[in-house]
């Protein structure tokens, strides 16, 4: 029976489900009679802790005899907390989890002294072990780990005790697993990490994102699409933003760790920009490559964050020209500098959260005005919906999953382009 896996949280949780895949079915975990679900969990909110949970109980009541196995980060920072839970056999931490003798801890493989909590200390992983897959279930992007770990103590943020230090996989595994992706259909691939424009520091030859990014459209001339995760703009370098400017392999679509648009707030967070760095970087490259498109992380209500301060934030959407955002209202996580700051009523951060959630779908329905009648080379998903080179949800019927076609943008519905095929499978 094959085995469940259930992912929440980031792209690079989505990589590491395809590892963990491979290596429990290794383990032998999809020869047990009644199978097993693995819980991929996320511990970036207090709400994503909750939602797993929710899922995991619901999983024992609809599978009473499975195996349930629960992993990553929430795993790693509350490992107890779900050892505790009478519907889990087995908590697995995230360098566990990518090991196949992880998987036989479990009382079915003849184990003597089982234990049902295998959470070792993360901050002892120096190094990030290449990891080859063939797909990425579910995906027709193809999501690929090049980084893990975080080095920066952002006063908010628990998840560097969910995956310990900053370390990168060597250039030559990722250009390899790119490699053998693209060979499998793959077009399009998404570099991931935690702190992705940390990459290259703990690695031999000075290496950085920028050499990175340049190694893989030199030596895998055959991918049509390059796109980077979450990033950090002042940790990007020189080579890197040449590439963003010039590279049209490369998406105009970047993803921002903003946080804020206060500097007091930023100081506050310990972030390593302040708000005119943010604004200026948006401007540079876009004036270099007009078409670039910016999303970006926002965080509603921070400890201390006043009425003027959450005001910065908000006018930092038009400010930078924002257009895909992620808004999270504050949520204290324990063992966090931030959870012992003077905490916003709950009630107004949900309010912020929601004007800040308002702001961003007047400016998302504007770029989706300026879209209307141009013309776009659209990776199609699945059920005729794919994403245009700047990352805008497009609905075009006719068109395969996994192919990459030419679209006229007719008009739009709700949160979609509405696009019509004039060339198929366009590369």
């Amino acid at each position: 029976m094959a085995t469940e896996i259930v992912t929440f949280g980031c792209r690079l949780n989505a990589f590491e489900s395809e590892v963990m895949r491979k290596e429990s079915a290794a383990a032998g975990l999809d020869k047990l009679e009644n199978g097993a679900v693995i819980f991929n969990t996320c511990a970036v909110t207090a709400e994503a802790v909750r939602q797993a949970k929710q899922a995991i109980r619901k999983a024992r009541r609809e599978n009473p005899l499975a195996r349930i196995i629960v992993t990553g980060c929430a795993a790693q920072t509350l490992g107890q907390d779900f050892a505790d839970m009478d519907e889990v056999d087995l908590v697995l931490g995230n360098e566990e989890k990518l090991h196949a003798h992880s998987y036989r801890q479990l009382p079915d493989f003849g184990v003597n002294n089982y234990e049902k909590l295998k959470v070792n200390d993360i901050m002892d992983v120096k190094e990030n072990a290449p990891h080859m897959v063939d797909s990425i279930e579910g995906h027709s992007r193809a999501f690929v780990q090049v980084q893990n770990g975080c080095d920066h103590r952002c006063t908010f943020c628990i998840i560097p005790y969910g995956r310990g230090p900053s370390r990168s996989v060597p250039m030559g595994a990722v250009v390899e697993q790119i490699k053998r992706l693209n060979g499998n259909g793959y077009q399009e691939v998404v570099l991931t990490g935690v702190d992705l424009t940390s990459y290259g520091p703990d690695l031999p030859g000075k290496a950085t994102l920028g050499k990175l990014v340049g190694s893989i459209l030199r030596n895998v001339p055959d991918l049509a699409r390059l796109r980077l995760s979450s990033i950090d703009s002042v940790e990007v370098d020189d080579e890197l933003m040449e590439l963003l400017a010039y590279e049209p392999r490369l998406m105009p679509h970047l993803h921002l760790s903003l946080q804020a648009g206060d500097n007091m707030i930023l100081k506050r967070m310990k972030r390593r920009h302040l708000r005119d760095q943010s604004i200026r970087f948006c401007n540079d490259l876009r004036e270099r490559r007009p078409e670039m498109v910016y999303g970006a992380d926002l965080i509603a209500g921070f400890p201390t964050e006043t009425d003027e301060m959450f005001q910065n934030t908000l006018a930092l959407v038009d400010d930078c020209k924002l257009t895909h955002l992620h808004v999270f209202p504050y949520s204290p996580r324990e063992g966090t500098p931030a959870a012992r700051m003077p905490q916003v009523d709950r009630h107004i951060v949900k309010l912020r959260a929601e004007k800040l959630r308002q702001e961003g779908q007047k400016a998302y329905k504007k770029h989706l005005e300026h879209l209307q009648n141009t013309e776009h080379m659209i990776l199609v998903e699945h059920d005729g919906i794919g994403r245009t080179e700047d990352f805008t949800l497009t609905k075009i019927d006719g068109a395969i999953a996994g192919t990459i076609v030419k679209g006229h943008i007719v008009g739009q519905d709700g949160d979609k382009l509405i696009a019509k095929l004039t060339e198929r499978n366009a590369a």
